[in-house]
């Protein structure tokens, strides 16, 4: 789905409310990259159109954009940076030469890095608890996460942007985006993770101590499950889509569909598991899964994620703008 969501700041509110919404069904895209131009940008033309008139925008001109994608993957890098100063006091330009050998240390080819974001620090081999900034020592190292994406994929979603009409304010991954909002600094601190699943694709992104410390988009989401539900129940894939949802009235065998369901879904919560077990967070996030994105809606889903993952897990039901999503 395309959504262009329209929100206005009032005097004295610390965030916008929504004032136009507009939705499109998606075509030209596959697992979140561009394979037809035209057909992208009729989809986004589609849903700015909506925005506009629900929102009483004559034209819409500038966007924040979420990117999403499965080449879209977070990167671990480390570098080091000796202090500037003759006081050996770590200031803020120590920090950046940090995070920017962490940048050239990566090697790119052909991607393109979306944003970066500091996970630990150690000054002088001792582990920094917090910002290093104004504390004294010689030698800083830095770990970082890089957030990538295939630049030609990046070049392609402008190309739409452009023909659109759109200039982008900022491109950020949708699943932080998503966190911003789905996840409270409680959580973000104690441990947790937010999965954002999509018709083609779910991204994992990991939180510790504040942090985002691992973030992975796998090439799986709810279409797959409306497939093996066709293909399972010999319905069309419009039956299929409306089974799923809980929004049918065909007669059918409710133990096979959910056999059906859930098979698909062991397949998500397995790679999720995989990754968790890679990053040695496995039953280890006190905050649990948060799940977010159209197959946040599957019925069961919690249940799903806690006799897979053995993590508290929940639908996120946020207050957005003023506007209460679930």
């Amino acid at each position: 789905m395309t959504r262009v969501v329209v929100g206005e700041f009032s005097k004295g509110e610390k965030n916008p409310k929504v004032i136009g919404i507009g939705e499109s069904e998606t075509e030209g895209l596959r697992h979140g990259y561009i394979t037809d131009q035209k057909e992208a940008v009729k989809s986004l033309k589609n849903a700015l159109s909506q925005a506009e008139k629900t929102s009483g925008i004559k034209k819409i001109r500038r966007a924040y954009v979420a990117l999403g994608g499965v080449t879209l993957r977070g990167e671990i890098s480390t570098a080091v940076a000796i202090i500037s100063k003759a006081d050996s006091e770590v200031t803020k330009l120590d920090i950046n030469r940090a995070l920017e050998e962490c940048e050239e240390g990566l090697h790119l080819g052909n991607k393109k890095i979306i944003q970066i974001f500091p996970v630990s620090f150690r000054l002088d081999g001792k582990e920094v608890f917090g910002n290093p900034e104004g504390m004294h020592g010689n030698k800083l190292e830095v770990r970082a996460l890089i957030i990538t994406c295939i630049h030609k994929h990046l070049e392609e979603l402008l190309g739409v942007l452009g023909e659109a009409g759109i200039t982008p304010i900022d491109i950020i991954p949708g699943a932080i985006a998503g966190a911003t909002i789905a996840l409270s600094k409680k959580q973000k601190i104690a441990g947790s993770a937010l999965v954002n699943i999509g018709s083609e694709t779910t991204t994992l992104a990991v939180f510790e101590n504040d942090t985002l410390i691992s973030f992975y988009t796998f090439s799986i989401g709810t279409t797959d499950v409306t497939h093996d539900i066709a293909l399972g129940l010999k319905i069309s894939l419009e039956e299929a889509e409306a089974l799923k949802l809980g929004d049918s009235s065909l007669e059918y065998s409710k133990k096979k569909l959910d056999e059906i369901i859930e098979a698909r879904f062991s397949d998500i919560f397995e790679l999720i598991e995989n990754h968790l077990k890679k990053i040695k967070r496995s039953e280890l996030l006190p905050a649990g899964v948060v799940f977010i994105g159209g197959g946040a809606n599957t019925p069961r889903l919690e249940e799903f994620s806690k006799n897979a993952l053995h993590l508290p897990s929940k639908v996120a039901t946020t207050n957005i703008f003023g506007n209460i999503k679930t």
